[in-house]
């Protein structure tokens, strides 16, 4: 049995947008998110009860996660998996956007994401085996250096994702699922790769 929290990065350049696999910056806004969490957490939670950090390596990911693993002295492992889900031709546009020259495909997309996907993107499916790939190798890493308790810095959808498999909710409800910016999502994560949701926080 592992501990994971899992952060949300803050407030990007691009946050008005479906960025997905869009390697945009943090807002200073969206550093401030993130520190303030993990202050708070910490303050909480003393001393440091992390054994190491994960992180998506996307920059709005990666550098706070490189930030937090020097200051608490952690090892820190960067996993592609851990990215957001990718959107095709809809990265990096707003959804008022889409909404405006796609409404039909956009509502197909918000209401059955297991059957429709935006153009040239990463279907549910795809998405779903990556992100359990991605807790294998946590669990894989936690396990083979006697680690009990990590910090995973990653996205919305990836959260969303990992909610819907914890509560044992239908995929097709992940965009109904809370991932706020800069928050702390707490689970445990089972040696046969099953989930529970313990809180969010912070």
């Amino acid at each position: 049995m592992y501990r994971i929290d899992l952060l949300r990065h803050g407030e990007t350049e691009l946050s008005h947008t479906l960025r997905g696999s869009t390697d945009d910056a943090l807002t200073d806004s969206g550093w401030q998110q993130m520190r303030h969490t993990v202050d708070q957490f910490l303050k909480n939670n003393s001393p440091n009860p992390w054994d190491i950090v994960f992180s998506s390596p996307l920059q709005r990911c990666a550098l706070f996660a490189d930030e937090i693993a020097k200051q608490l002295q952690l090892e820190l492992i960067q996993d592609t998996n851990l990215q957001e889900m990718h959107f095709g031709d809809w990265e990096a546009v707003s959804t008022q956007e889409i909404y405006e020259k796609q409404p039909e495909v956009l509502a197909q997309f918000w209401e059955t994401p297991t059957r429709f996907s935006p153009p040239n993107a990463e279907t549910m499916q795809q998405f779903q085996q990556r992100i359990l790939n991605a807790m294998r190798q946590i669990q894989g890493s936690m396990q083979q250096s006697h680690l009990s308790h990590a910090m995973v810095v990653t996205h919305g959808g990836v959260i969303k994702l990992l909610k819907c498999l914890a509560l044992q909710q239908p995929l097709d409800n992940i965009l109904k699922m809370s991932a706020e910016l800069g928050q702390l999502n707490h689970f445990i994560l089972h040696d046969d790769l099953s989930l529970e949701y313990v809180e969010q926080s912070g």
